[in-house]
C-alpha cells in the first residue's frame, strides 16, 4: 500500500518532555494555533514501547520509536534526520532493590525488569549484561515501584528514573549509557523519528521541515513550550521537565549529522553481535 495518500498523516510521539518540547509547534497547530506545516496530522501520544508496537502493527505513518525498534522495522521504515534523542552520558540505568544486589550483576534466579522488548534500554541490557537472565517487560513507570516493593531484584530504568531513583531508596548497579559510550566511543542512540518509506520524498521532506521548524521555534522561545510539556507530563515538576529537555534535546535533535549516523551504524553492529536483531540491510536515514 502506498502511504502517500491524501489524508492526515498518522503521527505518534511520547508524552515525555523532550518530545512535547520538540513537537510543541505541531501540538499548538493541532490546538488551532499557527501552522508550522502545510501538512495535516492525526496525533496520538503513547508510551515508547506502545509506540514501538503500534508502528510494527502499521498504525502510524510517522512516529517516535526506540532505535532498537527501528532496527527491527528497517525494511518498511527509515529514520528522519531530525527529532532524535542521542544520549551523551544520560542513558538507561540498571538498578537494584538492595545494596547487596547492587554489588553484583544479575544472575540465575534473579528477576530483572525492562521497559519493553523493543526499547533501546533492553538492547543495552543484552549488549552489556550478556550473561544476565532474560528480562521481563513492564511499563517503564512500574519498574521502580516493583523494586521498592521487593517484587523484582533488578530493573532497567529510563526517563525520570535517572533523576529520582536515589530518593526511592534504590541502588545503582551500572550506568548502561556510560558503559556503552566507553565501549563504543559513541553516544547512545536512544530513539528517533521513523517514517514509512512509501510516503514519498515530497511528503518526507515536508515532515522533516515541519519537525525542524517546530524544534527551532521551541529553542528560540522555550518558556512558551512549558504549558504544553506540563499538560502531557506525568506529574513531573517544572525542574524535571527542563532537565529532560536539557539532557535529551541537543544539536543532534535538530540534525543527526555524521556522528549520529555513525552511532546508529555501530548500534546495529552491536545488536547483530548479540543476535538481538535479524540480519538485513542497514537502517535507511534520510
Amino acid at each position: 500500500m502506498n502511504a502517500g495518500v491524501d489524508r492526515p498523516l498518522r503521527l505518534g510521539i511520547s508524552p515525555c518532555p523532550n518530545d512535547t518540547f520538540a513537537f510543541s509547534g505541531i501540538l499548538a497547530q493541532l490546538d488551532g494555533g499557527e501552522r508550522c506545516s502545510p501538512l495535516d496530522f492525526e496525533l496520538r501520544l503513547l508510551d515508547v514501547q506502545a509506540l514501538n508496537e503500534a508502528l510494527a502493527q502499521g498504525e502510524f505513518d510517522v512516529a517516535k520509536a526506540s532505535f532498537h525498534a527501528a532496527l527491527h522495522l528497517r525494511e518498511e521504515f527509515g529514520v528522519l534526520p531530525v527529532g532524535a534523542a542521542l544520549g551523551f552520558g544520560v542513558g538507561p540505568l540498571l538498578l537494584a532493590a538492595s545494596p547487596e544486589l547492587a554489588g553484583r550483576s544479575p544472575g540465575e534466579g534473579d528477576r530483572v525488569l525492562c521497559p519493553g522488548a523493543l526499547t533501546t534500554a533492553t538492547l543495552l541490557y543484552k549488549i552489556l549484561i550478556p550473561g544476565g537472565p532474560e528480562p521481563e517487560h513492564v511499563v517503564f513507570s512500574e519498574i521502580m515501584p516493583a523494586l521498592q516493593a521487593g517484587a523484582a531484584d533488578y530493573g532497567v530504568v529510563i526517563h525520570e528514573g535517572r533523576f529520582t531513583y536515589q530518593s526511592r531508596g534504590l541502588h545503582l548497579v551500572q550506568d548502561l549509557g556510560e558503559a556503552y559510550e566507553q565501549r563504543t566511543q559513541m553516544p547512545v542512540p536512544l530513539g528517533g523519528i521513523l517514517a514509512r518509506k512509501d510516503l514519498g520524498s515530497e511528503r518526507i521532506a515536508q515532515v522533516i521541515a515541519a519537525i525542524r521548524r517546530s524544534l527551532q521555534t521551541a529553542r528560540r522561545n522555550p518558556e512558551a513550550t512549558l504549558p504544553i510539556m506540563a499538560r502531557h507530563a506525568q506529574e513531573l515538576s517544572e525542574e524535571v521537565l527542563w532537565e529532560h529537555v536539557r539532557l535529551y534535546v541537543n544539536d543532534a535533535t535538530l540534525d543527526l549529522g555524521t556522528q549520529g549516523r555513525e552511532a546508529l551504524s555501530v548500534l546495529g553492529e552491536e545488536a547483530l553481535r548479540v543476535q538481538a536483531i535479524p540480519e538485513g540491510d542497514p537502517l535507511w536515514i534520510w
